[in-house]
């Protein structure tokens, strides 16, 4: 190319697919590689980049049809072959399992940055996660699962998918907690396309005319799953560019422990830029519900313990009262 020729652009990022199970064995392997059968099917140029060390039989089936680019052996680790891949360069690369960290030594340190690269060379990657990896509900997931895990991947980069699809499963029968997890996994799939959208119109030049009369508020109490709501309210609130607002309705005779987790919450709060007032009033849910009112509330985010005792059965829980008086407003519920 001489001096006087245009720089060659550069490739088109390739698009991100994500598809999220909210619990192991949800099928999200599955049928992340059936959409790669089909799409091969259709004549579309489909390889795999990587593969989970345990594959289920009807996996195994489909897998049978697919081209697959034999991984890395680090350290007894299997990592993605990223220059072989892109010098395959195909139209997609399947990847299960987004969270997985790379020894010492490896070009980058988690398989989240290899699926960077391959996007920056515009092939598209189809790819799929368990909701306990996602960075900001690793510790929601585990309260509920007991399950601790290590790995993860930064919700900055699940914010980047260009579509999410939450794999479902019947919830009749299942384990406790399991709802729970689904809810939060369809609230994330949400909060994931919402961020697509707000980047379309950015990139495209497009104001948009919706949330700018938003005004979120966070009911702060000492058991509630604070840190998950209020990292919600601070990812709505970017979107909205709207502010964030925090309550606690003061209560007589607290214990030591949840004087001490109530100002911990607190912090966090005021740390994540909300304004935290603390109201007096007899009857909880009336207070904020009449803060709420006052302050021009849209959407009110309250923790919701998963106990069911005999007085709420009876009289109505707390979280019941409070959505009744919330008429017009939108409560976002996060169980504890």
């Amino acid at each position: 190319m001489s001096e006087s020729d245009p720089i060659q652009s550069q490739p088109v990022r390739g698009r991100l697919k994500v598809f999220l199970g909210y619990a192991s064995g949800v099928g999200k392997s599955f049928r992340m590689f059936d959409e790669g059968r089909r799409r091969r099917e259709r004549g579309q140029d489909v390889v795999v980049g990587a593969l989970q060390p345990e594959i289920p039989p009807d996996v195994r089936r489909v897998l049978d049809s697919l081209e697959i680019v034999p991984t890395l052996e680090v350290e007894g680790v299997s990592v993605m072959d990223v220059p072989a891949i892109l010098k395959r360069n195909p139209q997609i690369c399947l990847v299960d399992g987004l969270a997985y960290d790379h020894p010492p030594g490896c070009a980058t340190a988690h398989r989240w940055q290899d699926v960077q690269t391959l996007l920056e060379a515009g092939i598209t990657v189809v790819a799929s996660v368990n909701l306990q990896h996602i960075e900001g509900h690793c510790g929601a997931v585990e309260r509920i699962t007991g399950k601790h895990v290590t790995q993860k991947i930064p919700r900055e980069f699940l914010n980047t998918a260009d579509e999410i699809v939450v794999v479902d499963a019947p919830t009749e029968g299942a384990p406790p907690g399991l709802a729970s997890l689904r809810e939060m996994a369809l609230v994330l799939s949400a909060d994931v396309l919402d961020f697509g959208l707000r980047r379309y119109l950015e990139t495209h030049g497009i104001e948009p005319l919706w949330g700018t009369h938003e005004r979120l508020l966070v009911c702060l109490t000492p058991r509630a799953n604070a840190e998950r709501m209020i990292s919600s309210a601070r990812a709505s609130a970017d979107r909205f560019h709207c502010e964030v607002l925090a309550v606690y309705v003061r209560q007589k005779e607290l214990a030591e422990k949840d004087r001490a987790a109530l100002e911990k919450t607190i912090a966090q709060a005021r740390a994540a830029g909300a304004r935290v007032d603390v109201l007096e009033g007899e009857d909880a849910e009336e207070t904020i519900v009449e803060y709420a009112r006052s302050h021009g509330v849209t959407q009110i985010f309250v923790g919701h313990s998963m106990k069911n005792d005999w007085h709420a059965r009876l009289f109505g829980s707390a979280l019941n009262r409070l959505v009744r008086a919330a008429g017009g407003m939108d409560v976002r519920v996060f169980p504890h």
